[in-house]
């Protein structure tokens, strides 16, 4: 299969008036199983096409064509969803046992949750955040970093921020922040108009901010606000604590007066390792690396490098960062990433792969709402195979193999309290949707300095002023989604101590977690594969305790 042969039909208004008027139609004469089948087959359609327009404005936010179609799609977005929740009403309207195995039951307690998120009063609401949200991704893809007598974007500068040369890592990010700093008064109004349109969204929901709404978009089923907040004060408790003492060893080992923000990168007092090759190399190594891992995982690493499905490059105009998606009408997964020659490129395309595989061990579900699972669980597969290609990551890294190992394990941890402090930063930006984006700053400074004690920014003047939080794409475009990496990373962790006791029995456990897709909520999935709830007491220590063992990080204790 090649990507470039996927095609979708482009959604009208008309044609999808048509096609849920004849499902309606096929479920008044009490056609159930075939009104479900042939909307499965609609909505695989429509989401392919989605996928596909949003995945060529991200292949080229300047391309003209591709933002009229992602345009389009955030005008017809709504409507989509207006159709497919009539149709999950009435399904939910019919008796339980007059339902049989058609539909499961775990997917009508989404789809009930679903229900509660959406009224056509907010499709409106719906369009407009889509196009901030678009204007956010437009906003950074086109940033001109003028640095080391080149026009950088923001990949681009990435690898000057882990120069061995201090001074190098401090210029480099002070050309990062001043693209932040000149458009301040963009990304606050961007950020406030979100933020009020959101909160509009919950109250016409029926709710007094945005919160609650916000977890039902998630699709959260078996926890909410009160095990995350006790979660994020397990993180305070067992891992920043930790990490500050890595953080004292990194400013020893590097022979440092003091630890700035710029210094926190240097990870490995040698120079943080790179990939063994460029992109080129990469791709065709990684060939042998996923054989060594799974057979079935090479296998559809071959499917998607031979036929296209990857785009790893970094170039201008291109939209920052890496995901995965999918195409539902033919079963394949895509990946794209923007590789700029760290060790950040083997991080990512582990992740990705990871997102990949299991959707495409899914595709087999019998429903859509099971190709992926809710975003907590689906961290699970990408987080736990950046750990699975550790005994294999030679491949990709050469001799720097360990260090790359040590440097990743430390790097997972040290993510923790930054990923809590992203959530707790939007609990209280939506408990307080009036904030202006002075208190919005100090808001994240005060929380940066309660889960990162460490961070200094010297003369960094604008993040020093809480502005941080604005180059996290998640904030702007993709509201309490960034807890979920920080619980993925506690069972990823969960599958690196599995491995190092048997690889062969950790890699099957995963395997098998990934063919379930979206099949169960995220406790459920854990409990299935054996494996603890990141909320259950006492977890997040033991697991925080076997990495500082493994990593030998001194206790701290000098005159």
């Amino acid at each position: 299969m090649q990507f470039n042969d996927i095609t979708a039909q482009r959604p009208t208004r008309e044609g999808l008036a048509a096609q849920y008027t004849e499902l309606a139609a096929q479920l008044d004469r009490g056609a159930v199983s075939q009104a479900v089948s042939r909307w499965e087959d609609i909505r695989r359609e429509t989401d392919t096409w989605f996928s596909l327009a949003n995945l060529r404005f991200s292949q080229n936010t300047a391309n003209a064509q591709y933002k009229a179609d992602r345009d389009y799609a955030d005008q017809i977005g709504p409507l989509v969803t207006d159709h497919e929740t009539q149709i999950k009403r009435r399904l939910l309207s019919i008796p339980q046992d007059q339902m049989g195995p058609i539909l499961p039951s775990h997917v009508l307690a989404l789809w009930r949750v679903d229900i509660a998120s959406f009224d056509p009063a907010i499709a409106s609401d719906l369009e407009a955040e889509s196009r901030l949200e678009a204007r956010y991704t437009e906003l950074l893809a086109s940033a001109k970093i003028p640095f080391d007598g080149r026009e950088l974007n923001i990949a681009g500068v990435q690898p000057y921020l882990q120069s061995l040369n201090r001074a190098t890592r401090h210029d480099a990010a002070r050309a990062l922040w001043a693209f932040f700093q000149a458009n301040c008064e963009t990304l606050d109004d961007l950020y406030d108009q979100l933020v009020k349109l959101r909160t509009k969204m919950g109250r016409t929901l029926g709710d007094a901010v945005f919160t609650p709404l916000g977890y039902r978009r998630m699709r959260r089923l078996d926890y909410g606000e009160a095990q995350v907040a006790a979660y994020r004060r397990e993180v305070l408790t067992h891992v920043t604590p930790l990490v500050s003492r890595i953080m004292r060893q990194r400013q020893r080992d590097n022979q440092l007066d003091a630890l700035y923000a710029w210094d926190e990168p240097m990870i490995d007092p040698a120079g943080n390792p790179v990939p063994a090759g460029d992109q080129h190399f990469l791709t065709s190594a990684a060939r042998n690396m996923f054989e060594s891992i799974h057979p079935e995982l090479a296998g559809l690493y071959r499917a998607m490098l031979d036929g296209g499905f990857m785009d790893l490059d970094n170039r201008p105009a291109k939209a920052g960062g890496g995901f995965c998606t999918s195409f539902p009408n033919a079963g394949m997964p895509f990946i794209f990433a923007n590789f700029n020659g760290t060790h950040h490129d083997i991080d990512v395309f582990t992740h990705e792969m990871g997102h990949a595989f299991q959707n495409y061990k899914s595709r087999v579900q019998p429903i859509l709402d099971y190709f992926w699972p809710t975003m907590d669980a689906a961290e699970i597969h990408s987080m736990s195979l950046e750990f699975l290609a550790y005994p294999h990551i030679g491949h990709l890294m050469g001799g720097a193999a360990d260090r790359y190992r040590r440097m990743h394990l430390i790097a997972a941890l040290e993510f923790l309290p930054y990923g809590v402090c992203v959530d707790h930063f939007q609990h209280e930006i939506y408990a307080r949707p009036e904030m202006s984006p002075a208190e919005r700053n100090e808001t994240w400074r005060r929380l940066e300095s309660l889960y990162m004690p460490w961070r200094q920014w010297g003369d960094l003047t604008y993040p020093a002023s809480g502005a941080r939080w604005q180059a996290q794409s998640h904030i702007y475009r993709s509201p309490f989604y960034y807890i979920d990496y920080t619980l993925a990373q506690c069972v990823a962790l969960q599958f690196w101590r599995l491995s190092n006791a048997d690889f062969s029995s950790a890699v099957e456990r995963y395997t098998e977690l990934c063919s379930r897709g979206g099949s169960a909520p995220f406790t459920e999935l854990l409990s299935s594969a054996g494996l603890a709830s990141p909320f259950s007491p006492g977890v997040l220590e033991e697991i925080v305790h076997e990495a500082e063992k493994f990593l030998s990080i001194d206790n701290g204790h000098h005159p």
